[in-house]
């Protein structure tokens, strides 16, 4: 029985892991999309300010809006905590020194949350849908998680 289980735990783990493979690979492509999003917001504020008129707004005050609205829409701090929690939950599937299932669910929780917070600031069609790929693969770790001491 307990060799079962550890074989069990064993293929588990290596699910798992590949699966924060994909993870990784998903916050990479945010990573890589986030420098976009202040531009997206400064030429879709040009837009609006266009269609008031020209001349009617301040180049100055349209440069501070931008700043305001990239600033919000910053998600370094998400994309640093989502990679530090990733390497962790790596680091707790490859030691063997005993059960891990709770320390991954724990992480899985704050994955989430960061996750979220970070689509939520983004604001982008893009970052969106690789939000929605990050959950579904973390549900799916959730999952897995569950069978793990």
């Amino acid at each position: 029985v307990t060799a079962a289980r550890e074989a069990e735990g064993k293929a588990l783990g290596r699910d798992v892991a590949a699966r924060l493979v994909r993870l990784e690979e998903i916050v990479a492509g945010i990573a890589r999309r986030a420098p976009e999003v202040p531009v997206f917001f400064r030429r879709r504020l040009a837009e609006r300010v266009a269609e008031l008129g020209e001349g009617m707004a301040d180049p100055v005050r349209l440069a501070q809006e931008v700043a305001f609205l990239a600033e919000r829409a910053d998600i370094t701090e998400e994309l640093v905590r989502l990679k530090s929690h990733l390497a962790h939950a790596k680091d707790c599937l490859n030691n063997d020194g005993g059960p891990v299932g709770r320390r991954l669910d724990f992480l899985a929780q704050e994955m989430f949350r960061e996750i979220n917070t970070a689509g939520a600031k983004a604001q982008d069609e893009t970052i969106a849908r690789l939000v929605v790929d990050f959950k579904t693969e973390l549900e799916k770790i959730r999952e897995q998680i569950q069978n793990i001491e």
